[in-house]
């Protein structure tokens, strides 16, 4: 198997009226075609989404600007990474650890501030899983096509440095390649092998797609998957199996 990955560049950026579909459509080079792998930068979900805030608007909490003090942070950013948090995990170096209400552990709740303007950042979309089903569908009804969408972001790792891009929102592909009871290349009966697909398929695609050469989509080609929805909470470890908490 040989996999094909193209960058989708985008010309203009994207605000609420923007329309992904159609900017796919037009934008890329190779065409779409049934059985693609639509990969999408979050950062352009959280855009049309409206999931934009201007931090001059917000208006920061005691609690927030205690620990904005405390870890040399803007009080009104820590008071938006609050808001999109369930919990804080840990706060350390000046680097906030949350657990999202989506269930991600993260630093900042996700909340970036790149490739914005002014004072603005951007939050995870609240739904990413319906936001990568709407864009299935939409590809589905003006192309005719079957693809499945993956929304990606770029999460650090707690045991290496450097980041890679995850999946945190998935529609039309199953999220996890399981081996369990298939036998490996010496007979041997393969037990807990299972490979997160959808977060290797967007730190693939994240090498096309770059976060300086308004790339924000790719689509990827000749990769045979399971075709069937899944969620992403699928991929989120459960507390009980958790041993580093």
């Amino acid at each position: 198997m040989s996999l094909h990955i193209f960058p989708v560049n985008f010309k203009q950026d994207i605000t609420p009226e923007s329309d992904l579909v159609d900017i796919l459509i037009s934008s890329n080079d190779c065409g779409i075609e049934d059985g693609d792998i639509i990969v999408v930068s979050q950062k352009i979900v959280s855009k049309q989404e409206g999931r934009a805030v201007n931090l001059d608007t917000v208006i920061p909490s005691e609690l927030s600007i205690g620990i904005a003090s405390a870890y040399d942070k803007d009080p009104k950013l820590v008071e938006a990474i609050l808001s999109e948090a369930k919990r804080i995990v840990r706060m350390e170096h000046g680097v906030i650890i949350v657990q999202t209400k989506h269930g991600f552990v993260c630093a900042n709740a996700g909340i970036d501030e790149s490739n914005v303007d002014g004072n603005y950042v951007t939050l995870l979309p609240k739904d990413p899983d319906n936001s990568a089903r709407l864009i299935r569908d939409g590809i589905r009804t003006k192309s005719g096509k079957k693809v499945a969408v993956i929304i990606s972001d770029t999460f650090g790792r707690p045991f290496r440095l450097g980041q890679t891009d995850n999946a945190i929102g998935i529609a039309g592909i199953e999220s996890i390649l399981s081996y369990e009871g298939k036998l490996d290349t010496f007979g041997k009966i393969l037990r807990v092998t299972a490979i997160a697909i959808v977060d290797e398929l967007c730190a693939a695609a994240e090498l096309v797609m770059g976060k300086t050469k308004m790339s924000p989509m790719a689509i990827i080609k000749n990769y045979q998957f399971d075709s069937k929805d899944d969620q992403i909470s699928n991929l989120i470890r459960p507390g009980s199996d958790d041993l580093f908490k």
